[in-house]
Protein backbone atom coordinates (compact mmCIF):
# COMPACT_ATOMS: atom_id res chain seq x y z
CA UNK A 1 0.00 0.00 0.00
CA UNK A 2 1.96 3.50 -1.27
CA UNK A 3 0.28 5.33 0.84
CA UNK A 4 1.39 3.46 4.35
CA UNK A 5 4.97 4.72 3.41
CA UNK A 6 3.80 8.22 2.93
CA UNK A 7 1.91 8.36 6.23
CA UNK A 8 4.71 7.17 7.92
CA UNK A 9 6.78 10.20 6.57
CA UNK A 10 3.97 12.97 6.31
CA UNK A 11 4.31 13.59 10.42
CA UNK A 12 2.24 16.70 10.12
CA UNK A 13 -1.23 17.33 9.11
CA UNK A 14 -4.11 19.78 9.59
CA UNK A 15 -7.93 18.94 10.83
CA UNK A 16 -10.62 21.57 9.93
CA UNK A 17 -14.22 21.38 11.68
CA UNK A 18 -16.53 23.60 9.91
CA UNK A 19 -20.28 23.60 9.13
CA UNK A 20 -23.68 25.32 9.95
CA UNK A 21 -22.89 24.87 13.40
CA UNK A 22 -20.08 27.29 12.53
CA UNK A 23 -22.91 30.46 12.82
CA UNK A 24 -23.65 29.74 16.04
CA UNK A 25 -20.04 30.50 17.36
CA UNK A 26 -20.69 28.17 20.48
CA UNK A 27 -23.84 30.15 21.23
CA UNK A 28 -27.42 29.53 20.85
CA UNK A 29 -30.13 31.64 22.71
CA UNK A 30 -27.48 33.51 25.03
CA UNK A 31 -26.44 30.40 26.64
CA UNK A 32 -22.86 29.17 25.69
CA UNK A 33 -22.12 25.91 24.96
CA UNK A 34 -19.74 24.48 27.36
CA UNK A 35 -18.08 21.86 25.46
CA UNK A 36 -17.19 21.65 21.61
CA UNK A 37 -18.58 24.42 20.17
CA UNK A 38 -19.67 21.58 16.93
CA UNK A 39 -22.03 19.58 19.62
CA UNK A 40 -24.60 22.71 19.95
CA UNK A 41 -27.57 20.92 18.18
CA UNK A 42 -26.87 18.16 20.45
CA UNK A 43 -26.08 20.62 23.68
CA UNK A 44 -29.14 22.59 23.11
CA UNK A 45 -31.40 20.07 21.87
CA UNK A 46 -32.13 22.29 18.80
CA UNK A 47 -34.77 21.01 16.75
CA UNK A 48 -33.91 20.19 12.77
CA UNK A 49 -36.35 22.12 11.79
CA UNK A 50 -34.97 25.33 13.46
CA UNK A 51 -31.57 24.19 12.63
CA UNK A 52 -31.94 23.39 8.87
CA UNK A 53 -32.75 27.44 8.98
CA UNK A 54 -29.16 27.21 9.67
CA UNK A 55 -28.82 26.41 6.38
CA UNK A 56 -30.56 29.56 4.59
CA UNK A 57 -28.10 31.71 6.32
CA UNK A 58 -24.83 29.82 5.29
CA UNK A 59 -23.67 32.12 2.51
CA UNK A 60 -19.15 32.16 4.01
CA UNK A 61 -18.60 34.85 1.30
CA UNK A 62 -14.82 35.13 2.76
CA UNK A 63 -13.97 31.18 1.92
CA UNK A 64 -11.20 30.57 -0.02
CA UNK A 65 -9.94 27.17 -0.16
CA UNK A 66 -6.81 28.16 -1.96
CA UNK A 67 -6.24 30.24 1.22
CA UNK A 68 -6.52 27.52 3.43
CA UNK A 69 -4.62 24.93 1.96
CA UNK A 70 -1.66 27.65 1.04
CA UNK A 71 -1.83 27.76 5.36
CA UNK A 72 -1.15 24.03 5.95
CA UNK A 73 1.60 24.04 3.61
CA UNK A 74 2.95 26.91 4.76
CA UNK A 75 2.90 25.68 8.49
CA UNK A 76 4.60 22.26 6.85
CA UNK A 77 1.79 20.23 6.71
CA UNK A 78 1.53 17.12 4.43
CA UNK A 79 -2.51 16.54 4.49
CA UNK A 80 -5.59 18.18 4.72
CA UNK A 81 -8.45 16.61 6.59
CA UNK A 82 -11.99 18.07 6.31
CA UNK A 83 -15.36 17.50 8.20
CA UNK A 84 -17.44 16.51 4.67
CA UNK A 85 -20.25 15.43 7.75
CA UNK A 86 -20.36 15.99 10.90
CA UNK A 87 -22.91 14.68 13.05
CA UNK A 88 -25.77 17.16 12.39
CA UNK A 89 -26.06 15.20 9.21
CA UNK A 90 -25.13 18.72 7.12
CA UNK A 91 -23.17 17.52 3.86
CA UNK A 92 -20.34 20.03 2.43
CA UNK A 93 -20.52 18.62 -0.43
CA UNK A 94 -23.03 17.79 -3.38
CA UNK A 95 -24.85 14.83 -2.21
CA UNK A 96 -27.41 13.36 -4.53
CA UNK A 97 -28.24 10.70 -1.53
CA UNK A 98 -29.38 13.81 0.75
CA UNK A 99 -30.57 17.55 0.19
CA UNK A 100 -29.24 18.30 3.41
CA UNK A 101 -25.81 19.89 1.89
CA UNK A 102 -24.06 22.85 0.90
CA UNK A 103 -25.03 22.58 -2.89
CA UNK A 104 -28.62 22.57 -2.40
CA UNK A 105 -29.74 23.78 1.08
CA UNK A 106 -27.79 26.79 1.02
CA UNK A 107 -27.44 30.76 -0.75
CA UNK A 108 -23.93 29.74 -0.87
CA UNK A 109 -24.49 27.01 -3.35
CA UNK A 110 -20.81 25.61 -3.51
CA UNK A 111 -18.84 22.54 -3.24
CA UNK A 112 -16.98 23.14 -0.50
CA UNK A 113 -14.70 19.62 -0.89
CA UNK A 114 -14.99 20.07 -4.27
CA UNK A 115 -12.76 23.28 -3.88
CA UNK A 116 -10.96 22.04 -1.21
CA UNK A 117 -9.91 18.80 -3.89
CA UNK A 118 -8.79 21.08 -6.20
CA UNK A 119 -6.66 23.15 -3.63
CA UNK A 120 -4.66 20.49 -2.39
CA UNK A 121 -4.01 18.72 -5.57
CA UNK A 122 -2.63 22.75 -6.62
CA UNK A 123 -0.54 22.65 -3.79
CA UNK A 124 0.53 19.25 -3.33
CA UNK A 125 -0.91 18.25 -0.42
CA UNK A 126 -2.69 15.21 0.09
CA UNK A 127 -6.82 15.35 0.78
CA UNK A 128 -8.12 13.36 3.50
CA UNK A 129 -12.17 12.95 4.61
CA UNK A 130 -13.64 13.18 7.83
CA UNK A 131 -17.19 11.32 7.97
CA UNK A 132 -19.27 10.71 10.64
CA UNK A 133 -20.40 7.36 10.14
CA UNK A 134 -23.16 6.99 12.66
CA UNK A 135 -23.97 9.75 14.78
CA UNK A 136 -26.10 11.52 12.35
CA UNK A 137 -28.82 14.04 14.41
CA UNK A 138 -30.78 15.15 11.20
CA UNK A 139 -31.80 11.19 10.10
CA UNK A 140 -34.17 9.97 12.33
CA UNK A 141 -32.29 6.36 12.37
CA UNK A 142 -29.10 8.25 13.04
CA UNK A 143 -26.84 5.98 15.75
CA UNK A 144 -26.01 6.22 18.99
CA UNK A 145 -29.32 5.66 20.84
CA UNK A 146 -27.81 2.21 22.18
CA UNK A 147 -25.08 5.14 24.49
CA UNK A 148 -26.04 6.18 27.65
CA UNK A 149 -22.82 7.78 29.16
CA UNK A 150 -22.05 11.49 29.27
CA UNK A 151 -21.24 13.13 26.20
CA UNK A 152 -21.00 16.70 24.63
CA UNK A 153 -24.42 17.17 24.59
CA UNK A 154 -27.51 15.98 25.96
CA UNK A 155 -26.93 12.54 24.12
CA UNK A 156 -25.31 11.12 21.40
CA UNK A 157 -28.52 10.47 18.98
CA UNK A 158 -31.13 13.24 18.41
CA UNK A 159 -33.47 12.03 21.23
CA UNK A 160 -35.43 15.83 21.11
CA UNK A 161 -36.84 14.98 17.87
CA UNK A 162 -36.89 11.12 18.11
CA UNK A 163 -37.30 10.41 21.63
CA UNK A 164 -38.29 6.67 21.29
CA UNK A 165 -35.16 4.73 20.76
CA UNK A 166 -37.13 1.59 20.43
CA UNK A 167 -38.38 2.34 17.08
CA UNK A 168 -34.51 3.55 16.21
CA UNK A 169 -32.91 0.86 13.36
CA UNK A 170 -29.37 2.38 12.30
CA UNK A 171 -29.25 0.03 9.44
CA UNK A 172 -31.72 2.47 7.58
CA UNK A 173 -29.74 5.07 8.19
CA UNK A 174 -27.03 2.80 6.93
CA UNK A 175 -28.91 2.20 3.94
CA UNK A 176 -30.10 5.15 3.37
CA UNK A 177 -27.27 8.05 3.56
CA UNK A 178 -24.05 6.40 5.59
CA UNK A 179 -23.08 4.13 2.58
CA UNK A 180 -24.56 5.96 -0.42
CA UNK A 181 -22.44 9.29 0.63
CA UNK A 182 -19.32 7.54 1.61
CA UNK A 183 -19.37 5.97 -2.17
CA UNK A 184 -19.89 9.70 -3.27
CA UNK A 185 -16.81 11.27 -1.86
CA UNK A 186 -14.81 7.66 -2.93
CA UNK A 187 -16.09 8.38 -6.04
CA UNK A 188 -16.11 12.28 -6.91
CA UNK A 189 -13.05 14.03 -5.14
CA UNK A 190 -10.14 12.37 -6.56
CA UNK A 191 -7.05 9.89 -4.77
CA UNK A 192 -7.83 10.44 -1.26
CA UNK A 193 -5.11 9.59 0.91
CA UNK A 194 -7.32 8.71 3.98
CA UNK A 195 -11.34 8.33 5.34
CA UNK A 196 -11.29 9.57 9.24
CA UNK A 197 -14.60 8.46 10.48
CA UNK A 198 -15.86 8.70 14.32
CA UNK A 199 -17.52 7.64 17.24
CA UNK A 200 -18.11 4.03 16.31
CA UNK A 201 -20.87 2.56 19.22
CA UNK A 202 -24.13 1.27 17.58
CA UNK A 203 -22.36 0.12 13.98
CA UNK A 204 -22.11 -2.98 13.98
CA UNK A 205 -18.93 -5.22 12.74
CA UNK A 206 -20.44 -6.20 9.53
CA UNK A 207 -21.29 -2.81 8.71
CA UNK A 208 -17.76 -1.37 9.64
CA UNK A 209 -16.43 -4.05 6.99
CA UNK A 210 -18.68 -3.14 5.06
CA UNK A 211 -17.43 0.10 4.56
CA UNK A 212 -13.78 -0.99 4.53
CA UNK A 213 -14.87 -3.19 1.47
CA UNK A 214 -16.17 -0.34 -0.33
CA UNK A 215 -13.09 2.22 0.43
CA UNK A 216 -10.39 -0.82 -0.39
CA UNK A 217 -12.93 -1.98 -3.72
CA UNK A 218 -12.83 1.96 -4.79
CA UNK A 219 -9.81 3.50 -3.44
CA UNK A 220 -7.06 1.09 -2.46
CA UNK A 221 -4.43 2.96 -1.70
CA UNK A 222 -6.84 4.80 1.38
CA UNK A 223 -6.28 4.25 4.53
CA UNK A 224 -8.88 3.88 7.08
CA UNK A 225 -8.36 5.11 10.87
CA UNK A 226 -9.51 2.96 14.09
CA UNK A 227 -12.73 4.82 14.21
CA UNK A 228 -14.26 3.30 11.77
CA UNK A 229 -15.13 0.59 14.76
CA UNK A 230 -14.91 -2.97 15.03
CA UNK A 231 -11.07 -3.39 14.01
CA UNK A 232 -11.96 -2.92 10.16
CA UNK A 233 -8.75 -0.20 10.10
CA UNK A 234 -5.59 0.52 8.82
CA UNK A 235 -4.19 2.65 11.10
CA UNK A 236 -5.13 4.05 14.79
CA UNK A 237 -6.81 7.66 15.80
CA UNK A 238 -5.68 8.10 19.10
CA UNK A 239 -7.99 10.41 21.41
CA UNK A 240 -8.75 13.58 21.13
CA UNK A 241 -5.58 15.98 21.90
CA UNK A 242 -3.87 12.15 23.47
CA UNK A 243 0.18 12.99 24.01
CA UNK A 244 1.03 9.81 25.65
CA UNK A 245 4.20 9.70 27.97
CA UNK A 246 4.99 6.59 26.20
CA UNK A 247 4.13 4.92 23.27
CA UNK A 248 2.64 1.09 24.89
CA UNK A 249 2.01 -0.49 21.36
CA UNK A 250 -0.81 -2.93 22.44
CA UNK A 251 -1.22 -6.71 20.20
CA UNK A 252 -4.05 -7.07 17.92
CA UNK A 253 -5.87 -10.05 20.54
CA UNK A 254 -5.59 -7.11 23.72
CA UNK A 255 -7.07 -4.31 21.60
CA UNK A 256 -10.19 -6.34 19.88
CA UNK A 257 -11.19 -7.18 23.43
CA UNK A 258 -12.83 -3.59 23.17
CA UNK A 259 -13.16 -3.08 19.33
CA UNK A 260 -14.77 -0.07 19.64
CA UNK A 261 -12.84 1.78 22.52
CA UNK A 262 -11.68 5.02 20.92
CA UNK A 263 -9.06 5.59 23.13
CA UNK A 264 -6.21 2.93 24.09
CA UNK A 265 -6.21 0.96 21.09
CA UNK A 266 -2.47 0.85 20.11
CA UNK A 267 -2.59 -1.93 17.71
CA UNK A 268 -2.01 -0.93 14.20
CA UNK A 269 -1.39 -3.99 11.37
CA UNK A 270 0.67 -1.00 9.44
CA UNK A 271 2.34 0.84 12.66
CA UNK A 272 0.81 3.77 11.81
CA UNK A 273 -0.36 6.33 14.57
CA UNK A 274 -2.11 10.10 14.92
CA UNK A 275 -3.26 12.36 17.46
CA UNK A 276 -5.76 14.86 16.56
CA UNK A 277 -5.43 17.82 18.30
CA UNK A 278 -6.91 21.52 18.82
CA UNK A 279 -5.39 24.47 18.90
CA UNK A 280 -7.93 26.26 21.94
CA UNK A 281 -10.44 23.84 23.73
CA UNK A 282 -13.14 23.34 21.02
CA UNK A 283 -12.98 21.84 17.38
CA UNK A 284 -15.71 24.15 15.58
CA UNK A 285 -14.90 28.23 15.82
CA UNK A 286 -16.35 29.51 19.57
CA UNK A 287 -15.67 33.00 19.95
CA UNK A 288 -15.07 33.36 23.18
CA UNK A 289 -12.90 30.66 23.77
CA UNK A 290 -9.36 32.05 23.65
CA UNK A 291 -7.46 29.21 25.57
CA UNK A 292 -4.79 29.29 23.09
CA UNK A 293 -1.58 27.16 22.71
CA UNK A 294 1.13 28.73 22.14
CA UNK A 295 3.52 28.15 18.92
CA UNK A 296 5.86 26.61 21.39
CA UNK A 297 3.37 24.24 22.46
CA UNK A 298 2.64 23.17 19.24
CA UNK A 299 6.12 22.76 18.23
CA UNK A 300 6.55 20.56 21.39
CA UNK A 301 3.91 18.50 20.78
CA UNK A 302 4.77 18.07 17.32
CA UNK A 303 8.43 16.66 18.13
CA UNK A 304 7.17 14.53 20.95
CA UNK A 305 4.37 12.72 18.57
CA UNK A 306 7.06 12.30 15.88
CA UNK A 307 9.39 11.27 18.17
CA UNK A 308 7.32 8.01 18.87
CA UNK A 309 5.94 7.99 15.38
CA UNK A 310 2.89 9.30 15.61
CA UNK A 311 1.72 12.03 13.14
CA UNK A 312 -0.03 14.96 14.38
CA UNK A 313 -3.26 16.36 12.80
CA UNK A 314 -3.66 19.78 13.82
CA UNK A 315 -7.10 21.09 14.10
CA UNK A 316 -8.39 24.78 12.94
CA UNK A 317 -12.46 25.98 13.15
CA UNK A 318 -12.71 28.85 10.61
CA UNK A 319 -15.98 31.27 11.51
CA UNK A 320 -19.27 31.21 9.52
CA UNK A 321 -17.88 33.67 7.23
CA UNK A 322 -14.90 30.98 6.08
CA UNK A 323 -12.41 32.48 7.82
CA UNK A 324 -9.08 30.94 9.75
CA UNK A 325 -9.02 33.00 12.79
CA UNK A 326 -5.77 35.09 13.06
CA UNK A 327 -4.81 33.25 16.36
CA UNK A 328 -4.91 30.42 14.58
CA UNK A 329 -2.58 31.51 11.69
CA UNK A 330 -0.61 32.80 13.51
CA UNK A 331 0.11 29.86 15.92
CA UNK A 332 0.34 27.76 12.58
CA UNK A 333 3.05 30.29 11.20
CA UNK A 334 5.00 31.12 14.15
CA UNK A 335 5.67 27.37 14.75
CA UNK A 336 6.81 26.47 11.61
CA UNK A 337 9.55 29.50 11.86
CA UNK A 338 10.95 27.95 15.50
Amino acid sequence: MDNVKWFKEAKYGMMAHWGLYSLLMGEYRGKRVETYAEWVQSYAAIPNGEYEQLARAFNPIYFNADEWIRLARDAGMQYFVFTSKHHDGFALYHSKADRFNVVDATPFGRDVVGELAEACYKYGLKLGLYYSQELDWHHPHGGGYDRFEPCAGISWDNSWDYPDRAKKDFSICFAEKIKPQVEELLKNYGDLCLMWFDVPHTITPEQSLELNRMVKNLQPNCLINSRIGNGAYDYVSLGDNEYPAKMEKLDKAQTEADPNSLDGMKYSPYDLYETAGTLNSSWAFKYFDQNWITPEEVKGRREKLNGMGINYLLNVGPDGLGRIPSFSQETLRAAAEK
